[in-house]
């Protein structure tokens, strides 16, 4: 199947199951390569279309995807609703509390966003409908958001291949994945005794006091994945990259990961 440039009708079908928000290039014909983007616990895809926008990445097509189920304000200590449609929402197959901390579960389970996200976005869509291959794809996303696209990475090793669109390996890993303070999920990681290494190329992020990110994570990663590389910020915490010293280590596998073909 021949590529083409996807167009917004080409993601209608997707709602109101998984709505998202499309940042195309300047000139959408120019467009190369596909970032997906997963906001943090508790947002909503229009920070990180904002985001998108900010980045401006030459050539890149941008789909910034909102959570698949609203989070009640009081999780995050907000007053309730008034009414209004929330603006909170998280990926998460429920809401469960840790046994050990008694905060919200950082693994709650992804199976539904696993199929709304790689089934009906990227394999059915962009893969399927465009002619795209996951190599041309780059995943971004943020606390639990970066944990669901490493969690895709590492399914995606296993993912059935698409016949006369991907080519071996080539259809097994993306072209790359951020995130920014979210550990692997142990739930996406799969059961074979004999599995291989994800090649998605990965980036990690976290702050020195990181409560996601420990040895043991970055331990994890490099279990399951061939190309790992992390970025311990000098700052204390996880939060997104707020000056030139943060975001340059992201800028640069960007433009590393965008020449790669």
């Amino acid at each position: 199947m021949p590529t083409r440039i996807p167009k917004p009708e080409d993601f209608q079908h997707l709602k109101p199951s998984l709505h998202h928000s499309l940042v195309f290039p300047e000139v959408p014909e120019t467009t190369t390569s596909i970032l997906i983007l997963f906001h943090g616990l508790g947002d909503s895809e229009t920070s990180f279309a904002t985001f998108a926008k900010n980045l401006n990445l030459p050539g890149v097509l941008a789909i910034s995807v909102r959570g698949i189920s609203p989070l009640p304000p009081s999780l995050l200590g907000l007053p309730d609703s008034d009414g209004s449609p929330t603006k909170h929402f998280h990926w998460g197959d429920d809401l469960t509390l840790s046994n050990d901390t008694g905060e919200l579960d950082p693994d709650p389970g992804f199976s539904k966003a696993e199929d709304l996200v790689l089934g009906k976005l990227i394999r059915d869509t962009l893969v399927g409908v465009c002619g795209w291959d996951p190599a041309d794809i780059l995943l971004f996303g943020f606390g639990q958001g970066g944990s669901l696209a490493l969690g895709l990475s590492s399914r995606l090793r296993t993912a059935e291949r698409v016949e006369d669109v991907t080519d071996g390996a080539r259809g097994r890993a993306f072209k790359g994945v951020v995130s920014i303070g979210g550990a692997l999920p142990s739930s996406m990681i799969p059961t074979l005794s004999a599995r291989e290494k994800a090649r998605t190329p990965v980036l990690i992020c976290y702050g020195r006091n990181s409560e996601a990110v420990d040895g043991d994570a970055i331990e994890v990663l490099k279990k399951e994945f061939v190309d790992v590389r992390e970025v311990k910020w000098k700052k204390f915490d996880d939060g997104m990259p707020k000056n030139r010293e943060e975001m340059l280590p992201i800028m640069q596998f960007f433009a590393e990961r965008l020449r790669a073909w």
